[in-house]
């Protein structure tokens, strides 16, 4: 029992919870992604009612965590192929902290470009 507490606490669960989190997130996003585009398919009137609601505050706000969920899964899909396919390091913790440090800086730079 003691050793199941000790490998969550490993920092490439906490990269495996924060990847497997973000697909989800992600998946669940999806359906209204398709919805949002399918307001073009409807005419110009219904896509600019749309793109209209989509400058509130709230939904800019919910903009930033989607590309920080983004950034997420995509670093820790990159790191993921990169302990698959080269040979192992004992550098992985390296890995972890580049991945989520570049997650976060994309979805930075993302917020700062919508402010």
């Amino acid at each position: 029992m003691k050793n199941d507490y000790r490998a969550r606490n490993h920092p490439a669960w906490w990269a495996f919870a924060v990847h497997r989190a973000s697909g989800i997130l992600l998946a669940f996003f999806l359906p209204l992604h398709f919805w949002a585009l399918a307001q073009a398919l409807q005419g110009a009137e219904s896509l600019d009612g749309f793109l209209r609601w989509t400058e509130q505050p709230l939904v800019k706000f919910a903009e930033c965590g989607l590309v920080l969920l983004l950034g997420a899964h995509l670093c820790g899909g990159l790191r993921l192929l990169l302990i698959e396919f080269l040979p192992w390091h004992d550098h992985q913790k390296s890995l972890l902290a580049i991945a989520g440090g570049a997650s976060v800086v994309i979805g930075l730079a993302f917020a700062l470009n919508v402010v």
